[in-house]
């Protein structure tokens, strides 16, 4: 990982933070020194993320929580609070995806996707909010290419990101005079993540050949993103969403996944 940034000293709290991208980022800003939580709804996930975190050196917590219980979402913030103290960086990861065709999408399927990504963000943000740097804080919301490009078999998870991302930018208008800053990041295909082998059908050289840069993307390349935002370099920067993408989010929703080759069930 990148060790340009020094985050000692600072707070960290990573929701959807133990596995994939959000644990990268967190691991990024563990080895940048700073204290580090990490939440998701699985304990046994929590205390593997906590152990892998702790090589750094630096202090770390786990709370295990559900992004759709909003009381117990609190309670794990304010946790991490009274461990570490006001939290420097927020970053809302958690989410939950897969591939079916509107009419093969239940009501319930389409439910799960925006209680997860949208309701669930907007519950970690607004809880969050008693318990940020005030003024310094940067919210950090993991978003998607979906948001802005409509994709087939994605009409939950393009309506979910969608709102995500006018949450934060309505929590960009309303807490920007409390010197709290709210951007989002959009990942491309990133490499090991079970969002890629879930939506993602084709060999890795078909999918790297439509990307404008002709690669995957890494972990590191979301957590660099995510440290520049946590950071003073970004301070002037509010309401953003950032494709971290390699041009694919140019290409439109239909070359990022393969819909004739979309067979998944809704829940």
């Amino acid at each position: 990982m990148n060790r340009s940034y020094d985050f000692s000293g600072r707070n960290v709290f990573v929701s959807g933070g133990t596995s994939g991208i959000n644990l990268g980022i967190a691991d990024a800003f563990a080895a940048a020194g700073a204290r580090v939580a990490v939440m998701s709804r699985n304990a046994e996930r929590v205390r593997a993320a906590e152990a892998q975190l702790a090589r750094h050196g630096g202090e770390v917590f786990g709370q295990a929580a559900d992004v759709r219980d909003y009381d117990g979402v609190h309670a794990a913030l304010a946790a991490a609070h009274a461990r570490f103290g006001d939290i420097d960086v927020l970053v809302s990861g958690a989410a939950g995806n897969f591939l079916a065709p509107a009419l093969g999408l239940s009501s319930n399927g389409f439910k799960v996707v925006i209680d997860i990504d949208l309701n669930g963000t907007f519950h970690v943000l607004r809880a969050a909010h008693e318990f940020l740097r005030k003024p310094g804080a940067s919210i950090i919301n993991i978003s998607a290419p979906q948001s802005y490009n409509p994709a087939p078999m994605q009409v939950h998870a393009c309506a979910a990101k969608a709102g995500l991302d006018q949450v934060m930018r309505v929590l960009a208008l309303e807490w920007g005079e409390h010197g709290i800053r709210v951007n989002s990041i959009s990942p491309g295909p990133i490499e090991g993540t079970g969002g890629v082998q879930r939506l993602v059908s084709e060999a890795r050289p078909a999918v790297e050949g439509r990307i404008p840069l002709r690669r995957m993307g890494t972990l590191a390349d979301i957590a660099h993103m995510a440290m520049f935002l946590g950071s003073s370099d970004a301070s002037y920067i509010t309401g953003a969403l950032i494709p971290v993408d390699g041009g694919v989010s140019l290409l439109g929703g239909r070359n990022y996944a393969r819909p004739a080759e979309a067979t998944a069930p809704s829940p």
